[in-house]
């Protein structure tokens, strides 16, 4: 195939359909009969003014492939021809052929990025309607308990957030221990999952959202207007609760993070990167002979797994968890549980959850949230023996929430 051709088949897709009529193809909105006829009506004529009429078929069937979403296929017939082309000493195509692989990657990640933002737009929307059964606490209410450690990786004081005129978080001040695991738990809509993305800066992408307050990492001011978000979200990894591997193959999902940081000098040593971020999440032995299958033909113990070892590869400080076990089995989820208290000997670890037994059972220290308040912290066993204050033991023993 000629270079031009896997070069303007992306700019005449966008051109004469959009980013809106792709979509109604991909979620079915827009029938197949219908892409036919507007890929011979418009593409043809356009591909074969610029390659020929011998490229016409090909230039259907890519096109076809590109605007049902299937452009993992259409990414890999490119990177075949690809290597044709530089077989052929045909350096100058190859490297046409390689910015159209580059153009697809580009916008798979551009609607990863919208999905992530409608899907964290929904959630703070959800969780900021708190159920009507509980009370907010007076304002001058002190959290109970120790909210700092020796040497804290996070340390977070007066945090305050906002979605528009929704006060959600309320003065918070806690820190987070180096290799700990710390679990937030709360009845829905207290602010959990908002304080959690406060530590990645997640909420940055809701529009509406306002945080003050002081977050640092290792002494350093996370809205420092110097600080690299990209690099804190590097030091900073999040698993959420629905598994949301890329569409792309298992060895790519890990290999995704070190390759756009920089972090493997070789294919050689991103092949390590990527076996050991697979073997560290437990998945290895389980996907070691199928790395070029989808990541999302995974199931979803197996999926979440991968999120995991995706986010270690880049070698982060701190793991987010905003519920991980949520959508999960219990075989699935005793796994993930096994694989926090393994990796808790080498990150910190901060966890959402709803189960009172999980908390229980992974973490060393436990904060309670009421109502965008932080009510109480401190050691797991002391808070689910001999909880200090009245919502708390309210809560834990069942009475609410």
């Amino acid at each position: 195939m000629p270079a031009r051709f896997a070069r303007k088949t992306m700019a005449l897709t966008h051109k004469l359909f959009g980013i809106r009529s792709c979509n109604e193809v991909i979620t079915g909105q827009r029938h197949r009969p219908c892409l036919e006829y507007d890929i011979k009506r418009c593409i043809a004529p356009c591909v074969e003014s610029v390659c020929g009429k011998e490229e016409y078929a090909r230039a259907v069937e890519h096109t076809r492939l590109f605007l049902e979403g299937r452009n993992e296929e259409l990414t890999r017939d490119l990177t075949t021809q690809m290597m044709e082309a530089s077989d052929d000493l045909r350096f100058e195509e190859a490297g046409q052929i390689r910015d159209a692989i580059r153009t697809i990657q580009t916008l798979e990640e551009r609607q990863q990025i919208r999905t992530l933002r409608r899907e964290l737009m929904r959630h703070a929307t959800t969780q900021a309607a708190a159920p009507s059964n509980l009370r907010a606490l007076p304002p001058d209410t002190k959290t109970v308990g120790t909210v700092t450690v020796e040497d804290p990786l996070f340390s977070c004081r007066g945090v305050d957030v906002y979605y528009g005129e929704k006060h959600a978080i309320k003065h918070v001040s806690i820190d987070v221990a180096r290799k700990q695991v710390l679990a937030m738990i709360g009845p829905s809509g207290c602010g959990k999952s908002t304080f959690l993305r406060c530590l990645n800066r997640m909420n940055d992408t809701i529009e509406g959202a306002r945080v003050t307050g002081e977050i640092l990492l290792d002494g350093n001011d996370i809205h420092d207007r110097k600080r690299d978000v990209v690099q804190l979200r590097a030091r900073v990894g999040m698993v959420f609760q629905k598994p949301n591997p890329f569409p792309k193959s298992i060895y790519e999902n890990v290999a995704y993070g070190p390759r756009i940081h920089g972090l493997a000098a070789d294919r050689a040593e991103l092949d390590d990167i990527v076996t050991s971020s697979l073997r560290r999440a437990g998945l290895w032995e389980e996907v070691k002979d199928r790395l070029n299958q989808p990541g999302t033909s995974l199931s979803g113990g197996q999926q979440q797994r991968l999120c995991i070892a995706r986010t270690i590869a880049v070698n982060p400080e701190v793991i987010l968890m905003d519920e991980p076990c949520s959508a999960l089995d219990p075989i699935a989820t005793a796994r993930i549980e096994d694989l926090m208290d393994e990796l808790r000997e080498s990150y910190a670890i901060v966890i959402v959850t709803h189960s009172m037994q999980q908390a229980a059972r992974v973490s060393q220290r436990t904060a309670y949230f009421h109502l965008g308040d932080l009510v109480e912290v401190g050691p797991t066993d002391r808070i689910f023996t001999n909880p200090t204050h009245k919502l708390t033991e309210d809560y834990i023993t069942g009475r609410f929430g």
